[in-house]
């Protein structure tokens, strides 16, 4: 078996290196100028300060790459330098090796060096004022108290606010990345919104404008060109009026055109104008169309209401939107789709309960549609659906000739919205 090789010493931080550099030529120099703190406790060659003061600098080297083999390396160094004579330098060596202990070390080591500061200090402190009898020992309590407790409790100090910062700086980049993906969702919900709005809003007049443009061209028959002319004619007036109304949902709120503009949305009192359209639509292809409003207001005994009069109930915004546009998509569909027969509709409501919205028109098998679309609209209805808690569903339904295709949505209707 071969041994494992021990890992390499962490190469110094080029701030250590001059730290180290600067500590080794001070104390040369403070050995060369005679200058020592207390003479030798023990017999021991003067060259053994040298010695002390090149392994405090080694210990420097590495202060920040290796904080707990500094600290041992340079209790080692302080213990002989002290014993053989002392320099001062190696001394302030040895706090700045203490601090950078705490201050980069573990957070193990950063709990346990103040601790075993503190109670070097107290033993230094009670020790030889027990032994000596002499109030001048607690001198000696007091120099070891500068050079491990004050190093150590600074870099507490300093490492907790290094972390404060570090946590609120981590908290900025999370909060910043929060918004950017709460703007990212804002802005895709908003182009969703914006697409759905546009296919609906458009997408109706434009298949008509197909279907009646391609019926003028294979008719020879002057009365049904000018008939398909003329229906051509209303729904791109129709089309640019919407997208007008489009426009103004874009533009500044500010603006009070524009915002007049954009509170013009479509209600289900508009179904009736909407019906009419469809059936001048779908005259060529064979279409008829039906609507059965069965909503009920709940408030016929209040004589002083408005709707009192068998009016139908009046509901949120949203939900009349969506329920319009529901059936202005599936009308569409039909027109496109469709065999030809009966598109029937039917809304339904009653005070507590959920709108529903039912469009059932004859199946049809023809190989391609009359007019080219985009395939998104089922997906746009089920999203306004889902966007509101509500249930959607779409599909054929029967067999043979009595083969239908039904759309079908439950919109919740909250009793607050309601009452607004």
């Amino acid at each position: 078996m071969t041994a494992r090789p021990r890992p390499a010493l962490p190469r110094p931080h080029r701030d250590d290196l001059r730290i180290a550099v600067c500590g080794l030529l001070g104390g040369l120099l403070v050995w060369a100028l005679g200058l020592r703190n207390n003479t030798p406790l023990v017999d021991l060659p003067a060259w053994l300060v040298l010695l002390a003061l090149t392994a405090m600098s080694a210990a420097e080297l590495l202060r920040r790459s290796a904080p707990r083999t500094a600290l041992v390396t340079a209790t080692a160094a302080l213990a002989l330098d002290v014993c053989s004579g002392g320099l001062v330098i190696t001394i302030l060596m040895f706090t700045d090796v203490v601090y950078a202990a705490v201050l980069y070390g573990s957070p193990a080591t950063a709990r346990r060096v103040p601790v075993i500061s503190i109670l070097l200090t107290v033993a230094a402190t009670i020790v030889p004022v027990a032994v000596l009898r002499d109030p001048r020992a607690l001198l000696l309590g007091i120099g070891v108290g500068v050079i491990t407790t004050a190093p150590a409790w600074t870099g507490v100090i300093i490492r907790e606010h290094r972390n404060a910062a570090r946590a609120a700086r981590l908290e900025a980049e999370q909060t910043a990345l929060l918004a950017e993906m709460d703007r990212t969702q804002a802005v895709v919900a908003e182009r969703a919104r914006m697409a759905r709005e546009l296919h609906d809003m458009v997408a109706n007049h434009l298949s008509a404008i197909a279907i009646h443009s391609t019926a003028a061209q294979s008719i020879d028959d002057p009365a049904a060109t000018r008939e398909a002319l003329g229906v051509i004619r209303e729904n791109s007036v129709q089309g640019l009026a919407e997208m007008r109304r489009l426009i103004g949902l874009l533009r500044d709120a500010k603006d009070p055109g524009a915002t007049a503009e954009a509170q013009a949305t479509p209600t289900l009192d508009g179904l009736d104008a909407l019906l009419r359209q469809a059936r001048t639509n779908g005259a060529s292809s064979g279409l008829t169309f039906t609507l059965q409003d069965d909503r009920q207001d709940g408030r016929q005994d209040d004589r002083e209401d408005p709707l009192a009069d068998g009016g139908a109930a009046r509901l949120p915004a949203p939900v009349e939107l969506a329920a319009y546009r529901i059936v202005q998509e599936s009308l569409t569909n039909a027109l496109k789709h469709a065999a030809p027969g009966e598109v029937a509709v039917r809304i339904a409501y009653a005070p507590g309960g959920p709108l529903t919205v039912s469009v059932t028109s004859p199946f049809g098998d023809r190989p391609g549609p009359r007019a080219p679309g985009s395939g998104a609209g089922l997906v746009g209805m089920r999203e306004r659906i889902a966007l509101l808690d509500g249930d959607f569903e779409a599909g054929p339904e029967g067999l043979g000739d009595r083969k239908t295709w039904r759309v079908r949505a439950t919109l919740p209707v909250r009793e607050e919205e309601e009452e607004r």
